[in-house]
Order: structure tokens, then C-alpha cells, then sequence
């Protein structure tokens, strides 16, 4: 994978957060990630996605806290 984008949500109201990850994720091509910045561990956008694209996505954590989580979110590519 090349480097990937970071979406930097802290400064959003919360209330946006999730709208735009997703927007930034149905955006991703086969094979292409980003990496969502966020101010608390995301634990239940994970659970979204597994609900709503469940074997769709790629989820690693590249920094766990304790102010700043750093998750790389893919799009893996085709078999």
C-alpha cells in the first residue's frame, strides 16, 4: 500500500465524525487505506463497520492513546 491519507476528526462535533469516515471509506479504491486521528479508541466505529461491511475492511491500530488513537482503515484489494 502507498502512504496513506490521514482524516483528522478531533475538531469535528461528534455528530460528524462517523458520516465523513464513511464518506472517506466508500470513497477508497480496491487496495487503498487511510488513517483516521481521533481524541478516544474508536472501538465502536469498528463494531459499525463489521456490521455494515463485515470482511470489507482492514482495521490496525498504529497509536492506542492515551489522548491520541491512530487507526489505519483499508479497502483491501480483490482476490
Amino acid at each position: 500500500m502507498s502512504e496513506s491519507e490521514i482524516l483528522d476528526v478531533r475538531e469535528l462535533i461528534p455528530a460528524q465524525r462517523h458520516v465523513i469516515i464513511f464518506e472517506k471509506y466508500n470513497a477508497l479504491q480496491p487496495g487503498q487505506s487511510y488513517v483516521l486521528v481521533n481524541d478516544h479508541d474508536p472501538k465502536p466505529l469498528y463494531y459499525q463497520f463489521a456490521a455494515e461491511h463485515a470482511g470489507q475492511f482492514s482495521w490496525e491500530y498504529l497509536e492506542e492513546g492515551p489522548t491520541t488513537w491512530r487507526v489505519e482503515i483499508g479497502r483491501p484489494a480483490a482476490e
